[in-house]
């Protein structure tokens, strides 16, 4: 086999460092967006804010690809046309944009509360039995073992084993069970149960004992499958009880924590607030988007970088230093630009994008009415604004509009179609609420079958398979009909 060499010409796309930090951008939500532009404010000290940002090192990590086009070792100091840097206005461009944020606003920020967490809560409950040195090891690790919901969800012998191997506590599955009895009687109640049977066990044993409640710890106990399955015909006869015995008997379990761990009211969980994006409100019967004032930053490219590079235009005598400080300036002044224009073209990206959703799903944001949200992907905004599928995505994935109906989430505006029996395409949106309305509405001692259903849906015009409807059930997080019934 012999080598040859040969020529070959290919074709091939590549983005650019700026394109790809575009799309970045256009990804970030809200609050990501301000950390990134606080984050970059750091990195290049080529740009600046039109005020004094506070500082702060809890930044998300992004990915910053500005500077890799640059390549030093091909660029001369001589070579960079200064003129180019240097911009003989004496106000910058900044200072004659409008931002609709309030300064105020600004600087509130939401302040967390430091508390006591689940475990340590637990903790401090076992120091006041009275347990051996083994004992409180084992009730420790037993803690430590419990979940946010409040169960322990690994088996006794596997805890066992743990304790031997981690802790060297040699104990049998017996004594952890012994312990396990204590933690048991912590509270919230029912926390450090095995299981849903267990769990609901324990909170009725702990409560003050009548009929009701008896009654309820024998289904529990004895009959948990059936009561799951409600099989209330076969629980009667069970336990030789009437209809209204048993129905008192499940109110009781019904008022029950299935998950205690969440009862905690010192569980000092972040919550999640949202910055919506985006902001439509009706004037004069008329639609009105507002993009958030903290997508508009006032951004500009440092003077002191330019007065550099002003001194090294001025300078007749350039240094071996003075070049390589000149390289680096432009460097950064590029980062820069290229920063502030992405800024730019992302504003202007979502504004398009948004506008275009809110025009197409007008009806909507007039009524707030979900059956007039119209059938729509991705595909039918993209071609709208001449835009690629992907970056309607972008948009649409993490961001969140402020309506006169509530904050929602963009890509909640996004549903397939399917055409009713007068040949009209409709979203599954309006096919999924009419579904949720007609099962809110059904006989709760008789639900209605998904076959049931489908026969109702197709009355309204909607003819879709019971396939269908099941799926649709499933998407809204509706059980069977066995599941829904009631007493």
């Amino acid at each position: 086999m012999s080598l040859k060499q040969y020529l070959q010409f290919k074709l091939s796309q590549k983005l650019s460092p700026q394109q790809i930090q575009l799309m970045k951008l256009i990804q970030l939500p809200t609050q990501a967006f301000e950390q990134r532009l606080k984050q970059e404010l750091e990195e290049n000290p080529a740009l600046d804010t039109g005020k004094d940002e506070p500082s702060d090192d809890n930044f998300d990590e992004f990915d910053n690809s500005v500077d890799d086009y640059n390549d030093n070792d091909s660029i001369e100091a001589d070579d960079i046309n200064i003129d180019e840097y240097l911009s003989d206005d004496e106000i910058p461009d900044y200072r004659t944009q409008a931002n609709n944020y309030s300064s105020d606003d600004e600087e509130k920020s939401v302040p967390y509360a430091a508390g006591t967490s689940f475990t340590q809560h637990l903790i401090n409950q076992l120091n006041t039995f009275r347990l051996s040195e083994q004992e409180e090891e084992i009730a420790y690790f037993l803690v430590g073992s419990v979940d946010e919901s409040g169960y322990i969800r690994r088996s006794l012998s596997d805890i066992t084993d743990d304790l031997a191997f981690t802790q060297n506590v040699f104990t049998s599955v017996e004594e952890v069970e012994k312990v396990l009895k204590v933690v048991h009687q912590l509270d919230p109640a029912g926390v450090g149960a095995r299981n849903l049977q267990e769990c609901l066990s324990i909170q009725l044993s702990r409560k003050e004992q009548n009929p009701d409640v008896e009654l309820a710890s024998q289904i529990i106990d004895k009959a948990f499958e059936q009561f799951t399955k409600k099989h209330y015909k076969k629980l009667m006869q069970k336990f030789s009880i009437d209809e209204e015995q048993l129905k008192d008997a499940i109110e009781e379990i019904e008022r029950l924590n299935p998950k205690p761990g969440g009862s905690y009211a010192g569980n000092n969980k972040i919550v999640e607030h949202i910055v919506p994006d985006f902001a439509i409100k009706i004037v004069d019967g008329e639609l009105e988007l507002t993009l958030n004032g903290r997508n508009a930053p006032e951004l500009h490219v440092s003077r002191e970088y330019s007065n550099m590079l002003k001194g090294y235009k001025d300078t007749k005598e350039k240094s071996k230093a003075q070049k390589d400080a000149v390289l680096f300036i432009k460097q950064k002044l590029d980062a820069a630009k290229w920063f502030i224009e992405a800024v730019r073209q992302r504003q202007q990206t979502l504004f398009v994008t948004m506008s275009a959703i809110m025009h197409y799903q007008k009806e909507y944001f007039l009524t707030g009415d979900e059956r007039k949200l119209r059938p729509m992907i991705l595909k039918d905004i993209a071609d709208e604004i001449e835009m690629d599928v992907s970056t309607i995505s972008r948009v649409a994935n993490s961001k969140y509009v402020d309506t006169p109906y509530g904050t929602k989430l963009i890509k909640e505006f996004f549903s397939e179609s399917m055409t009713n029996d007068q040949g009209e395409e409709v979203s599954t949106r309006e096919i999924k609420k009419i579904l949720e309305t007609v099962i809110e509405e059904e006989n709760k001692k008789k639900p209605l079958t998904d076959e049931a259903l489908s026969k109702i849906l197709k009355e309204k015009g909607y003819p879709i398979a019971r396939r269908t409807v099941a799926k649709y059930r499933e998407q809204l997080d509706i059980p069977v009909a066995r599941l829904r019934k009631e007493l």
